[in-house]
C-alpha cells in the first residue's frame, strides 16, 4: 500500500490510541527478532501495518490462545518455476506454511523465453496475496557452452530496474566473466551499482582468493555454499550466506555447523529450486527453521535468519519483525520447536489456517503464445544417440544422491563396435540433452552412473539452466520415446518403458510450468514416483531433480550440455572417450 497523508495519519492516531485499529491481536508471544526475546503485548494493526504493541482495542480482535507469533518468513532466493507453477498457485502453497515474502530469480524462464518470460513473471506475480520481488538474470545463457533460447543483455534488463519489486541483479554465476572483465558483465553490475540495486552471487567451488574477486565486484551473498569451511570463508569476508534445504540441494544440515551465536546475522534462509511435491509435503522455509531447531539452534535465533536477516540483506525496511511501522505478516505456531503453524496472516488479513488456504489467488495472466510454444526438435534416429568410447575408459558423470554436484569419473564402461552399450546392472545409462528452442538439432551426449534406474527411460524439459530437453535411458529406443514425447507435450516429464508411456506432467507453459493447480500437479507427481518405482528406481533421490541439474555447467565437476560433455574444473568440453 502507498504511503499516503491519510494512512499515515491513522496509523499515527491508531498508535495513539485516538482511533481503534482495525484489527488487535491479544493474548501472543511475540518473538522479538531485534532483542531476541519473547514479548506478550497486543498488537495494533491499521491498514495492513503494524501500528503499535502494547495494550489496544480495535474493530476486530483475535485472540492468539497462547501461540508464539513470529514474523512472515522470507524465502531468500527462489526460482518458482522449480515447483512448476505459475506466481499466484506457488503463492496458494506457501502461505499456508507461513512464508509471506519471497525474492525471485525468473531466470529459469529468462533462458527459455528471453524478457516475454520475465514480463510474465513480473504481471503474473502482481495482486496476489504472496509477496513477490525479484533479482533480473544476470546470467541469460549461464555460459556460452550451450543454447538457451534466449540471451539477455544489460540493455535488455535496464528496462525492469524502475519496477518496485526488482531489488537487483541475480545469481551471477559466470565467475569467469568478473574475473576476466568481460565488457558485457561489467556493464550488468555497473548498472545494478548505479541505481543501487543488490546483486546476488553464485560462488560454487570458489576458494578463498576467487571470493575476494567476488566481493571486489560488490556481490554480497551465496547461496552455493556446500560445506562449514566455504560458508565461513564467505562469512568472514562479509558476505551474506543463504542456506539452503532444497530438493536436489540439500545443503542446510552441513552449513549449519558453521553458524554460531557470533555470526548468525550473515546467514538467511532460501529453498532456491524446490519441487512442488516437496514444498507439500516438507514446507518450505518454515523446513528449514524446523531442522535447524532439531539440530540445536535456539528456536528464536532460527525465526531471526528466516525473517529479520533476509530482509535486511535485501533491504525490506518493512519486513522480516513485528514492531511499529512493519507490515503486519504474522505466523501464529502453538509448538515453537516443531514450528507448528496454525495461522498466517499477511498484510492485516487472515491468509491461512491449519494448513488451508483462505482466499486462493487465482491465475489470472494468459502466457504469451511463444511461451506456450518453446519446444522445437527436429526428427531424431537412434543413430543420432551413438557414444563413441573405443575400447578404453571413458569420462563418465557420477551422480551423487541429494546433490546437485558430481564426481567426474574415469572408468571403462560397455562398448559394442566401439560404441557404448548401457549396462543396468553396473548403473551406467546413457544421458542425452537435445536442443529444444532454435531447431539447432544439437544434441549432446553422456554417460551416468548412479541414477538408480534398471530399465526404461525417463525425459524432461526442466534442464537448468537452458532447460533443453534432458533424457537418461536403458536404451535407445526408451530414450527417443521419452524424448519424442516429451516434445509433443511442449515440455514436461516423463517415464517409459518398452517404447510406452507409463506416466507423464504436461508443462505447457514454457516447457517449464504447468497451466493446472496444485493438486492436479501433485496428482501427476505421484503417478510418476510410481512410474519410477516401475521401471527399478529405488527413490533413494528423485530421479527428475537429479536429471534437472546434469545440465547445468556451472555446477562441479561434469556436466552434459546439448554442445557435449562439460568439465566444469577445465571449463571445456572433452570427449566422452578418455585421453589415453
Amino acid at each position: 500500500m502507498k504511503l499516503t497523508i491519510e494512512t499515515l495519519r491513522k496509523r499515527i492516531d491508531v498508535a495513539a490510541k485516538r482511533t481503534p485499529a482495525d484489527l488487535v491481536i491479544k493474548n501472543g508471544k511475540i518473538i522479538n527478532v531485534f532483542t531476541r526475546e519473547i514479548i506478550e503485548e497486543d498488537i495494533a494493526i491499521a491498514d495492513g501495518f503494524i501500528a503499535g504493541l502494547g495494550s489496544y482495542e480495535g474493530k476486530e480482535m483475535i485472540d492468539a490462545g497462547g501461540s508464539y507469533i513470529a514474523p512472515g518468513f522470507i524465502d531468500g532466493h527462489v526460482h518458482i518455476e522449480s515447483a512448476m507453477v505459475t506466481p499466484a498457485e506457488f503463492s496458494n502453497v506457501v502461505l499456508p506454511h507461513g512464508v509471506t515474502t519471497v525474492i525471485a530469480d525468473p531466470h529459469e524462464i529468462a533462458n527459455v523465453s528471453g524478457t516475454k518470460g520475465i514480463d510474465f513473471m513480473l504481471e503474473s506475480s502482481n495482486a496476489i496475496p504472496l509477496d513477490v520481488f525479484f533479482m533480473l538474470p544476470s546470467c541469460v545463457p549461464a555460459t556460452l557452452f550451450e543454447n538457451a533460447g534466449a540471451s539477455l543483455s544489460y540493455k535488455d534488463l535496464e528496462q525492469y530496474y524502475g519496477h518496485p519489486r526488482v531489488l537487483g541483479l541475480g545469481e551471477v554465476m559466470d565467475y569467469p566473466a568478473v574475473m576476466n572483465n568481460d565488457e558485457e558483465m561489467l556493464k550488468k553490475l555497473e548498472d545494478a551499482h548505479s541505481k543501487g540495486k543488490n546483486i546476488d552471487g553464485h560462488a560454487a567451488g570458489l576458494n578463498a582468493d576467487e571470493i575476494n574477486i567476488y566481493m571486489a565486484a560488490g556481490i554480497k551473498s551465496d547461496h552455493e555454499c556446500i560445506n562449514p569451511e566455504e560458508a565461513l570463508n564467505r562469512m568472514r569476508k562479509g558476505m551474506y550466506v543463504m542456506l539452503r534445504e532444497g530438493s536436489a540441494a540439500r545443503d542446510l544440515l552441513a552449513l549449519l555447523k558453521s553458524v554460531s551465536e557470533h555470526n548468525a546475522r550473515r546467514c538467511l534462509f532460501v529453498t532456491d529450486d524446490k519441487h512442488l511435491d516437496d514444498l507439500i509435503k516438507e514446507g518450505s522455509i518454515d523446513y528449514n527453521v524446523r531442522m535447524a531447531i532439531k539440530e540445536g539452534m535456539d528456536p528464536v535465533l532460527a525465526v531471526q535468519i528466516a525473517t529479520l536477516n533476509a530482509a535486511e540483506c535485501f533491504g525490506l525496511k518493512n519486513k522480516g519483525a513485528i514492531a511499529p511501522g512493519y507490515e503486519a505478516d504474522l505466523v501464529f505456531i502453538s509448538d515453537l520447536r516443531k514450528v507448528k503453524i496454525e495461522k498466517v496472516i499477511k498484510s492485516g488479513i487472515l491468509a491461512a489456517e491449519n494448513g488451508i488456504i483462505k482466499d486462493p489467488a487465482p491465475a489470472s495472466v494468459e502466457p504469451a503464445p511463444a511461451i506456450l510454444d518453446s519446444v522445437k526438435i527436429g526428427s531424431l534416429k537412434g543413430e543420432d544417440l551413438n557414444i563413441n568410447i573405443g575400447t578404453g575408459d571413458a569420462n563418465i558423470i557420477g551422480i551423487i544422491p541429494n546433490s546437485i554436484v558430481t564426481r567426474h569419473l574415469l572408468e571403462k564402461a560397455d562398448s559394442l563396435n566401439g560404441y557404448f552399450q548401457p549396462n543396468p546392472e553396473k548403473d551406467y545409462l546413457k544421458l542425452a540433452v537435445v536442443e529444444r528452442h532454435h531447431l539447432t538439432g544439437s544434441i549432446g551426449l553422456g554417460i551416468i552412473k548412479g541414477l538408480g534406474i534398471t530399465r526404461g527411460g525417463i525425459a524432461s524439459t526442466v534442464a537448468h539452466d537452458s532447460h533443453n530437453i534432458v533424457a537418461a535411458g536403458t536404451s535407445d529406443v526408451d530414450l527417443l520415446a521419452a524424448i519424442k514425447h516429451t516434445a509433443s507435450m511442449k515440455g514436461g516429464l516423463a517415464v517409459v518403458q518398452d517404447g510406452e508411456i507409463l506416466a507423464e506432467l504436461p508443462l505447457p507453459i514454457a516447457g517449464l510450468m504447468s497451466d493446472q493447480d496444485s493438486s492436479f500437479i501433485f496428482g501427476r507427481l505421484s503417478e510418476l514416483n510410481h512410474a519410477l518405482r516401475t521401471v527399478g528406481c529405488s527413490m533413494e533421490f528423485n530421479p527428475f531433480l537429479t536429471l534437472s541439474f546434469l545440465a547445468l555447467p556451472v555446477i562441479p565437476e561434469l556436466k552434459l550440455t546439448d554442445r557435449g560433455l562439460f568439465s566444469v574444473r577445465s571449463f571445456c568440453h572433452i570427449n566422452v572417450e578418455a585421453e589415453k
